[in-house]
């Protein structure tokens, strides 16, 4: 039997390839919806993809099912509870799928999602009764189990929804011998759960002695305890959930439309009518230069995820990046069913080299220069951009905390008439806000090199050392 996990950083999602070489067949698990790996790995275990499956309707991604069934003729299996706009399997508690020596048997574990389901994985050349692992969706993960908040606003209260997630965890999962390895959908930075380890998979034993969701106690209190203080939802999950139900084109399809070479003057007539401009460079590179009203999420981190989260998926959007990296940048947000670029900048930056008066910096500041500048007669207003909870852990001084998640809606409490130094924890968000500041007019901006890791490391430990010498 071949069971292969494939990690994506970027969104925290684990998907899995499981084959049998006997009869040269493989399914694919929770995949996203760039399926090449699958299906070049497919050609490398001399398998054929004839199942895909979706564990449910994934809030975080576009899962590849659609892509899977177009490019190899996988047939699509889901949950008995779901509804979905194109033709699938429905397959029930108990159901078993089959091949050579692979047996693929569904549990119905709602509580995440109504339609939620986990599979156990036989390798049956080893034993047909006890199963090899269990694929958990987000049901079960490596230190917490599923939050069952986000199907609120569908009709199904988080309250109902973690009492299913209660009961499909004490009477189809925890009875599971200690040696079952434990394969979940999501691992560590995942908004779907709040204490995800960075383990990307476990076993029975250990989940049920570590988890603190697993240890006793009554239905009652565990609804209390999963429900509480669950981290905000970008705005995009609802779309997504509700796309990965819908027949939509597929990814290759999208991709053909979407990178298109655009002039600078296409560019501008676009911002004109109100497109977004997404530059997905480096926060450095965007500082020393860049498009004015552009918006900056850097290809460097949580890229999908911000730009889910500061972008609307209902407005035609144009790509700026470094020549070579367009398609990675729509490919990236083709994954959260950002299907709307309309182009890209023919030749990035460069294509301004004869247009000054386009390209707008941003200042960038110490955090030396920064603690001297909080000496001053007319300080700056440090502007935090973190989520409010890490304010709360750790400030600089008399700091005002604005998420960058809810900075457009806020603008209004930006000050313009007192320079601004915005920061988060390492200078991603800040670069993110910063852009957001200037695209609203706001130019008395200048972003904190480093973050506020850098502001501890130059700044408070110095500090603390000279105190300690003294």
């Amino acid at each position: 039997m071949i069971l292969k996990q494939y990690y994506l950083e970027c969104l925290a999602h684990a998907s899995y390839l499981i084959g049998d070489e006997e009869s040269r067949t493989a399914a694919i698990v929770d995949p996203k919806r760039d399926i090449d790996e699958y299906v070049n790995d497919a050609k490398v275990y001399n398998v054929q993809i004839r199942y895909v499956f979706l564990t449910h309707f994934h809030a975080d991604f576009v899962a590849g099912h659609l892509e899977l069934h177009d490019r190899v003729g996988a047939e699509i299996c889901l949950g008995a509870n779901a509804q979905a706009d194109f033709p699938f399997r429905a397959v029930s508690d108990g159901e078993s799928v089959e091949f050579g020596k692979v047996r693929l048997q569904v549990l119905e574990t709602p509580g995440h999602t109504p339609e939620g389901i986990s599979i156990l994985v036989y390798d049956m050349g080893k034993s047909e009764s006890t199963p090899h692992a269990i694929l958990t969706g987000d049901t079960l993960f490596i230190g917490d189990v599923g939050r069952p908040d986000l199907m609120a606003s569908v009709g199904v209260t988080a309250d109902a929804l973690a009492g299913m997630l209660y009961d499909s965890l004490h009477k189809k999962i925890l009875p599971l011998p200690d040696d079952t390895l434990v394969y979940p959908a999501h691992g560590a930075g995942s908004m779907c759960g709040r204490h995800l380890s960075t383990e990307t998979s476990s076993t029975m034993a250990t989940q049920r002695k570590y988890n603190y969701a697993l240890q006793p106690m009554t239905k009652d209190e565990f609804i209390q305890l999963v429900t509480a203080n669950q981290p905000e939802a970008p705005q995009y999950f609802s779309y997504d959930a509700m796309l990965n139900r819908k027949e939509r084109p597929t990814l290759d399809r999208v991709l053909k439309e979407e990178l298109k070479p655009l002039s600078l003057d296409e560019v501008l007539e676009l911002q004109d009518s109100g497109a977004q401009t997404l530059d997905v460079r480096d926060p450095a590179d965007f500082a020393g230069g860049h498009l004015m009203g552009s918006v900056n999420i850097g290809l460097g981190g949580k890229f999908a995820t911000w730009a889910g989260t500061i972008f609307s998926q209902h407005k035609v959007m144009a790509i700026i990046a470094e020549p070579g990296r367009e398609a990675e940048a729509a490919i990236r947000l083709g994954r959260i069913g950002f299907d709307q670029v309309i182009g890209y900048l023919k030749g990035g930056m460069e294509a301004l080299t004869h247009r000054p008066d386009l390209v707008g910096t941003t200042a960038r500041i110490t955090a030396q220069s920064l603690a001297e500048e909080l000496q001053t007669a007319e300080p700056p207003l440090v502007l935090d951009v973190r989520k409010e909870q890490e304010w709360k852990e750790k400030q600089i001084g008399h700091s005002v905390n604005i998420p960058v998640s809810h900075l457009e809606e806020r603008i209004n409490e930006v000050t313009r008439d007192r320079q601004i130094v915005v920061h988060c924890a390492t200078g991603y968000r800040s670069s993110i806000a910063a852009s957001l500041l200037e695209k609203h007019g706001i130019k008395n901006v200048m972003d904190l090199v480093g973050g506020i890791k850098t502001w501890q490391q130059a700044v408070e430990k110095p500090k603390s050392s000279l105190g300690t010498a003294s």
